[in-house]
C-alpha cells in the first residue's frame, strides 16, 4: 500500500477510535447516573483514544517512508558484482538512476547489462516487500495502540489533561519544525554562498557593475572569466519594485479609504469583490498583458514623443506588477481601517471635525501599523515576482535608472542560473545562492524597519 493510501487508512482508524472511546465513556457513565460523574467530558475520552491510535502509527509511517528509499538503495548496490560497484557518489547516482529506469519500464532490460536487469528486479521486489511490511506494521501499531487507549478508559481518568498536554506538545513540535526549516534553509544558502566567495571576490560581487555569469569550458578559452557584479541586478529589482509601489500604494490605499469610510454598503458590496479578483489572476496572465499590451503601448507612446524606449522596459513590468499587488494593499488596509474603534470616529466628529479631518488625523494614524504591514507584504511580493519581469522587462542586466530601458531582477537571474542541469561546483551556479542570500538580507532589513515603524505608532493607541 502506498504511503498516501496508508495515511488515509490511519485517519479512518483514528475516526473509529474516537467513536469507540466516546461510546465507551458514555457506557461507563450510564450506571453511575450520567456523564456528570466522569472526570472529563466524553469528547476528551474519544480524543484520547484517537491520539493513542494515530500518533504512534503516523510516527512509524513517517520514519519508514523517510528511510526505506536509502535502505533499499544500499541493498541493491550491495547485491551488484564487485566490478559494477560505484566508486563515488556521482557514479552511484547514475547507476541507481539506470536501475530505477529499468524497474519502472522506461528502459527495456535488453538495453542494459544482465546484472543491472537483475538489480532492477531486486529493486522492484524490495519495494513491494517494503510496502507490505510497512502496511502490516502501521496497521498493527494503530490497532494495538488504539486498543490500549480504549481499554484504559475509566470514569476517574483525567482525559482532558492528557489530551491538552498532548496537543500542547504537538503544537510545539509544529512550531519547532517551522523554525528548524527556516534555520536549515538559511544555513544551506549561507554554506553555498561561502563556497561562492571562495571562487569570486567579495568586493567584485558587491561593488561590480557588470553581470555576465560565464564560466570557461576549456582552459584556453578566452573572455570566459565572467562578471559577477550584483549592482545591476539589485538596481533593476529596486527600480521595478519602486514603480510597482508607486502604482499600488496610492491606488490601493485610496480605494481602501473610499470603500471603508465613504462608500455605501451597495457600492462596497460590488467594488470590493471586483477589486479582490485581481489577486486571483495568475501571474503569467499579467505577464502576457504586460508583454502584449502595456509594453508595446509604452514603446509606441514614447516614440510618438520622440523618446527612445525599449520594447521591454522596467516601466511596463513595474506598472503591471503594481496592478497585480493592488489587492494586497487595498484589502489589508480596508480591514485595518474597519478595525479602528468606532469610538475614535464618534469622538472626533463630536468635537466638530469633518469626515475627511477625522480620516486624516484620527483613523489613518491609528491604522498606520496595519497599513505598513500591508505595504510591506506588497513590497515583498513585488521583490519576489519573476514571471512578469521575464516577459515584460527581459533578461538584460543593465545598470540604469531609466524606466524605459530593459532591466532584470535578482529573482529572474536566480531562476536562469538554476534552470536545467547545472554543476554545483561552478561559480555560475553558486552565484544563485549568493543572490538569494543577499535578497534574504534585504527583505529581513525591510521587515526590521517596518516592525520599528509599527511599534512606534502602535504605542500611541494601545
Amino acid at each position: 500500500m502506498q504511503p498516501a493510501n496508508l495515511m488515509l487508512l490511519v485517519i479512518a482508524f483514528v475516526v473509529v477510535a474516537y467513536g469507540l472511546g466516546y461510546a465507551r465513556s458514555r457506557s461507563l457513565a450510564m450506571p453511575m447516573g450520567g456523564i456528570r460523574h466522569l472526570k472529563s467530558l466524553p469528547f476528551y475520552y474519544g480524543a484520547r483514544a484517537a491520539l493513542w491510535c494515530g500518533i504512534p502509527a503516523l510516527i512509524v509511517l513517517a520514519l519508514w517512508a523517510a528511510f526505506q528509499g536509502k535502505v533499499i538503495q544500499l541493498l541493491v548496490i550491495g547485491s551488484l558484482p564487485p566490478d559494477l560497484v560505484p566508486e563515488g557518489a556521482g557514479q552511484a547516482s547514475l547507476l541507481l538512476s539506470k536501475i530505477s529506469n529499468v524497474a519502472s519500464g522506461a528502459l527495456p532490460p535488453g538495453f542494459v547489462e544482465a546484472p543491472i536487469a537483475e538489480a532492477a528486479e531486486r529493486l522492484q521486489a524490495l519495494r513491494a516487500q517494503s510496502r507490505l511490511y510497512m502496511s502490516v506494521l502501521v496497521v498493527a501499531v494503530a490497532v494495538l495502540a488504539g486498543f490500549l487507549g480504549w481499554i484504559r478508559i475509566s470514569p476517574k481518568l483525567n482525559a482532558r489533561s492528557q489530551v491538552e498536554t498532548t496537543l500542547k506538545w504537538i503544537f510545539f513540535a509544529c512550531a519547532a519544525l517551522a523554525i528548524l526549516t527556516t534555520v536549515g534553509i538559511v544555513f544551506s544558502v549561507a554554506f553555498e554562498t561561502f563556497r561562492f566567495f571562495q571562487k569570486i571576490s567579495f568586493f567584485e560581487f558587491f561593488f561590480g557593475t557588470q553581470w555576465s555569469p560565464q564560466t570557461a569550458l576549456r582552459a584556453d578559452q578566452v573572455a570566459a572569466e565572467g562578471a559577477f557584479g550584483m549592482v545591476p541586478l539589485f538596481t533593476g529589482t529596486l527600480l521595478i519594485s519602486a514603480i510597482a509601489m508607486v502604482v499600488a500604494v496610492p491606488v490601493g490605499l485610496l480605494s481602501a479609504i473610499y470603500l471603508s469610510e465613504y462608500a455605501n454598503k451597495r457600492v462596497r458590496g460590488i467594488f470590493k469583490p471586483l477589486l479582490e479578483m485581481l489577486a486571483g489572476i495568475p501571474t503569467v496572465v499579467y505577464g502576457f498583458f504586460a508583454a502584449l499590451t502595456v509594453a508595446p503601448f509604452i514603446s509606441d507612446f514614447a516614440a510618438s514623443l520622440g523618446i527612445n524606449a525599449s520594447s521591454q522596459s522596467a516601466l511596463a513590468a513595474g506598472g503591471v506588477m503594481g496592478i497585480m499587488i493592488i489587492p494586497f494593499v487595498s484589502s489589508l488596509s480596508d480591514d485595518v481601517i474597519n478595525a479602528v474603534p468606532q469610538t475614535l470616529r464618534d469622538g472626533s466628529l463630536a468635537l466638530g471635525a469633518t469626515q475627511s479631518e477625522t480620516m486624516k488625523k484620527v483613523i489613518f494614524p491609528a491604522a498606520l501599523p496595519g497599513i505598513m504591514g500591508g505595504i510591506l507584504l506588497a513590497v515583498s511580493r513585488a521583490i519576489g515576482e519573476t514571471m512578469i519581469v521575464v516577459m515584460a522587462a527581459g533578461l538584460a542586466a543593465n545598470l540604469t535608472a531609466n524606466p524605459l530601458e530593459s532591466v532584470t531582477t535578482v529573482t529572474v537571474q536566480i531562476v536562469t542560473l538554476l534552470t536545467g542541469d547545472q554543476e554545483f561546483d561552478s561559480a555560475k551556479t553558486l552565484a544563485a545562492f549568493a543572490l538569494g542570500m543577499m535578497l534574504f538580507i534585504v527583505t529581513l532589513a525591510l521587515n526590521v524597519v517596518a516592525l520599528k515603524i509599527v511599534r512606534k505608532y502602535r504605542e500611541q493607541y494601545d
